[in-house]
């Protein structure tokens, strides 16, 4: 008998996750409208998990949400999607060409006919290689193409990581390639006359000798948002920070985001919904003990819990953010 119901559960499961027609979330429901002007956790329970969470991306039309999901140790990440159906969003399912390498790090074009990502999966036929590089796929009639990577004008032998693009193409991301400033740094790309220039690092108003990594650019370019360790005013495990370009087009200094957004744990991952007005980010951050932990069960109990110290997504109301709509009003 115990035999025949574990036979008949693994059945289940196993349908369940062969399952290609995403089914309707039967529990709490995900809105991406009426962010709260403080600080919230996002999709608790949905997309903010006891597991680990990072780098959301959302669709412009609003109707597609994708964000890294692994696990304690992150030894696996895959990307996830949430898919909104007439009104009712889906449950989380891992996209078609994820679960088998690293893959993190989703950024929609525009238009929302590609997705880019970062993966360490084999490229260019060469299986002995486990760098991360810059992949995208683009949509199809029945779902997304097979991923395709960028060319060696970008993907080098050393890391690059978390792509984002403004209107007009141009490519943001970050690498550990020769030729920056620091330790990571944030290059650009500059698409013109339909193909990508040779990259080159951002001036030291953002670049430094330590760690710049995860930049978000707005649509205008006029706006770029990032993580940094290891700076002065770091809070504590590595803070979110922000530049303006002025007029003549150069970055201006870049500002921490204060104490708003960043903690004394690691805040990054950026990402802006302008549709909503919503700021996004990632943050380790968790519940603070201010008491002995007695028993087991209690420290089963906070590992358990979705603010237990692993990623999450945590979001606000863009216009909470006085520092940089005094820059951009």
């Amino acid at each position: 008998m115990i035999f025949r119901c574990f036979f008949s559960c693994l059945i289940l499961f196993l349908l369940s996750c062969k399952s290609e027609k995403p089914t309707e979330i039967t529990g709490p429901i995900i809105t991406l409208q009426n962010t709260s002007t403080e600080l919230e956790l996002f999709g608790e329970g949905i997309v903010s998990t006891a597991l680990y969470e990072r780098d959301i991306a959302i669709s412009q039309n609003g109707n597609e949400l994708v964000f890294t999901l692994g696990d304690f140790k992150q030894n696996n990440r895959c990307l996830v999607i949430l898919s909104n159906l007439e009104g009712n969003w889906s449950q989380p399912q891992i996209l078609p060409f994820s679960g088998k390498y690293q893959d993190i790090e989703p950024f929609f074009t525009t238009k929302g006919n590609r997705l880019y990502f970062a993966s360490n999966r084999p490229i260019y036929n060469d299986t002995t290689r486990s760098d991360y590089n810059i992949w995208y796929v683009d949509r199809a009639e029945d779902g997304w193409s097979e991923p395709i990577a960028m060319d060696t004008l970008i993907n080098t032998t050393a890391d690059e990581f978390y792509p984002s693009l403004s209107d007009n193409g141009n490519l943001y991301f970050t690498t550990t390639k020769v030729g920056g400033i620091g330790r990571e740094d944030i290059f650009i790309s500059e698409f013109q006359n339909g193909k990508y220039n040779p990259p080159f690092p951002l001036p030291i108003a953002v670049n430094s000798a330590t760690y710049e990594f995860n930049s978000y650019i707005s649509p205008k370019e006029d706006l770029l948002i990032f993580s940094s360790y290891g700076r002065e005013d770091d809070l504590g495990g590595g803070d979110l920070y922000f530049s303006i370009k002025d007029d003549n087009g150069n970055w201006t200094e870049a500002e921490n985001m204060g104490s708003k957004i960043n903690s004394n744990k690691l805040d990054y991952c950026p990402f802006i919904d302008w549709k909503n007005q919503s700021f996004y980010f990632t943050s380790e951050r968790g519940t603070e003990l201010h008491k002995p932990i007695k028993c087991v069960e209690e420290l089963k109990e906070i590992a358990d819990n979705v603010l237990n110290g692993y990623g999450n997504i945590f979001r606000i109301r863009l216009e909470s953010l006085d520092k940089i709509n005094s820059y951009l009003e």
